[in-house]
């Protein structure tokens, strides 16, 4: 039986697969390739330019098919592919498709049930289609507009500090070496100044975002009032609770998110002789778990009901990280709690969480 935390898709989308036109696309940054499933029928309809004026062309084309065939909706079956989807996720969502990304795990695994070991765009495609015919997914709505702008500042933002990081290490290296050209020493500095400027003007932008959206705002002040969540952390936390919030269609439970996280725990026992210390999943978001596990280094050296988490853990024996891992876990209930309810957080009402 599964554990009540695992993410899977056991709900189903209330509209039925007969009356749906399903569209299984595997995307990649030239082109995608597309196939379609209707009344249990798969036909492979090619490929087609990942631009925006192709997206527009097969989404048209779609919409005839689907007025001749008398579907009641079109289905998107997307995997998520580094951002290269978001063209056809745009259009699919102005033409209110029902628009489902998947885990490409979740239907590697059901590929390989089915015994289909290959991969190709074809293969994929009729995979994909194959898999919303049988689990008949829920839709996901589009990720708050607001959201998504900071969603990607915050990807800018962290991009510009890595190379910042690079620029400073090049300059230091440089520094002790007496044989490093001139020429190099200056490219490295007008690099640095260059990168500053532009990590100043992303740091601008978030704050005029929040400027311009009362909304994302409040949440941001609400986030901060959760023990061991701060300034540099609590814009992340927001736009991924944005992210898993459109995920669950607003239905994601504590549980369910500690495990998106990867901060569920993960017991290693079976029969009478196999026995292994127990450890968290990390198959979630390694970024946001690693700023977490940062909030509750943080937030036990207050005094607050973090610390009071992290003394009792520890007064039971419990090994220091482990108990830091706790809190972290403790520190992410609480925030999304706050975030779902749009509220503040209250000692009284969250000690339970």
């Amino acid at each position: 039986m599964k554990k009540q935390h695992e993410i899977s898709l056991r709900q189903t989308d209330q509209v039925p697969v007969s009356e749906k036109l399903l569209v299984g696309v595997d995307i990649a940054k030239a082109e995608f390739a597309a196939g379609t499933v209707w009344q249990a029928q798969y036909q492979y309809q090619g490929k087609t330019a990942n631009t925006v004026e192709g997206c527009a062309a097969f989404a048209e084309a779609l919409e005839t098919r689907k007025a001749e065939q008398g579907a009641t909706t079109i289905h998107l079956i997307i995997e998520p592919t580094g951002g290269y989807e978001v063209a056809l996720v745009s259009e699919a969502y102005r033409r209110q498709w029902r628009v489902t990304l998947v885990n490409p795990l979740t239907v590697r695994h059901w590929q390989q049930g089915r015994g289909k070991r290959g991969k190709a765009d074809r293969l994929d495609t009729q995979m994909l289609t194959l898999f919303g015919a049988d689990k008949n997914p829920p839709a996901q709505p589009p990720t708050d507009e607001a959201a998504a702008q900071l969603d990607s500042l915050l990807r800018r933002q962290d991009d510009l500090q890595l190379l910042l990081r690079s620029e400073h290490n090049r300059h230091t290296q440089t520094a002790l070496n007496p044989n490093t050209p001139k020429a190099v020493r200056e490219s490295i500095e007008r690099t640095l100044a260059a990168l500053a400027q532009e990590l100043a003007a992303i740091e601008q932008a978030i704050r005029q975002l929040f400027a311009d959206h009362v909304t994302l705002a409040r949440q941001l002040k609400q986030l901060l009032t959760v023990p061991g969540i701060g300034a540099k952390s609590a814009p992340y936390l927001l736009a991924f609770f944005h992210r898993f919030k459109a995920k669950t269609n607003a239905t994601g439970t504590a549980k369910q998110i500690v495990a998106y996280t990867g901060l569920d725990p993960q017991p290693f026992e079976s029969g009478s002789s196999v026995r292994q210390r127990p450890t968290i999943s990390k198959q979630g978001d390694a970024a946001i778990r690693s700023r977490l596990f940062l909030c509750a280094l943080g937030g036990v050296r207050g005094r607050n009901r973090l610390q009071d988490t992290y003394t009792s853990l520890c007064a039971r024996g419990k090994a220091k990280k482990l108990a830091l891992i706790a809190c972290a876990r403790k520190a992410l209930v609480w925030a999304w709690s706050v975030f779902i309810q749009d509220t503040t957080f209250d000692p009284s009402r969250f000690v339970n969480a």
